[in-house]
């Protein structure tokens, strides 16, 4: 067996250790503002339910290991004493990775990642409206952890409104666990669906993604496209060319004889079948043709 000291470890090899081993974890889905009433939208896998007299949550937005910078998740609650903690299920699983990008300071993770903003009734931070469970919190306290790299910081919700979709519930308003559908977190780039197993979603680009917002219109608002695809679109670094698009779809025509006359659901559906093999460069020069 291999044994090992914590303290003679790394910080970013010891942080690697500890989530692949403490798996899976629940995602809290982490809405906040900030002093100015910027939306921030960021998920946390430091995450659980500890009272529920009173109903308390607690997450912690840890600082980075590489350069023990916070993030603006933390910085909001420490002025902005609230929070919207939304679950995630796996039909939002890839948009709210995306969400996860390190966009700057001020930039609206809600619109880049293609959800919907909706009013909470009680606090300011908004609800994610595509979420089956919404819990709107008041902040009690934050506990900082450490001062070093990887150190948590606690922050201790208290929630204050819970809002369920009803379609996750049964007869007896009771939630139904397979409708619900959660996803959890593990170690590298694992995720864990509850009503089946472990499935891997690349980590969003070091690079900036384009993001949801920055799509066509009907793509962005597309009846055929899931949120899992638009998530998934919107973590590439740019756009192919005009060139590249045009040569892609006369290398497919012989497999696809009728691609130059497709309507535009017709190439959204092909988008989405290549997505559902991965293949975002493909889809995009279908989406694009």
């Amino acid at each position: 067996m291999l044994s090992l000291d914590p303290k003679s470890l790394q910080t970013s090899k010891l942080h690697s250790y500890l989530l692949s081993a403490v798996a899976p974890r629940p995602i809290a889905f982490a809405s906040t503002i900030d002093a100015d009433g910027r939306p921030n939208l960021s998920p946390f896998s430091f995450f659980n339910v500890f009272s529920a007299n009173p109903p308390i949550l607690i997450f912690s937005p840890a600082r980075r290991v590489r350069n023990n910078t916070v993030k603006h998740t933390l910085e909001n609650v420490k002025s902005v004493k609230e929070v919207v903690i939304n679950v995630v299920n796996f039909d939002m699983v890839h948009q709210m990775s995306l969400a996860s990008t390190e966009f700057a300071e001020g930039v609206n993770e809600f619109e880049k990642a293609g959800f919907t903003m909706l009013e909470s009734e009680l606090i300011k931070p908004y609800r994610v409206a595509e979420s089956p469970v919404q819990m709107e919190c008041k902040v009690k306290d934050v506990v900082a952890l450490g001062e070093e790299g990887g150190a948590g910081n606690l922050v201790i919700c208290e929630v204050v409104k819970l809002h369920i979709n009803e379609a996750v519930l049964n007869d007896d308003a009771s939630i139904n666990q397979d409708k619900l559908d959660l996803v959890a977190r593990a170690g590298g780039s694992y995720y864990s669906r509850a009503n089946s197993g472990f499935f891997e979603i690349p980590k969003p680009l070091s690079s900036i993604g384009i993001g949801v917002d920055s799509f066509p219109e009907a793509i962005r608002t597309s009846n055929v496209l899931t949120g899992n695809d638009l998530g998934m679109l919107g973590n590439v670094e740019a756009l192919p060319s005009n060139e590249v698009v045009q040569q892609f779809i006369e290398d497919i025509s012989a497999k696809y004889p009728n691609i130059k006359l497709a309507s535009e659901k017709e190439k959204h559906e092909l988008a989405h079948n290549y997505l559902s093999f991965g293949d975002v460069s493909s889809a995009w020069k279908i989406l694009l043709s």
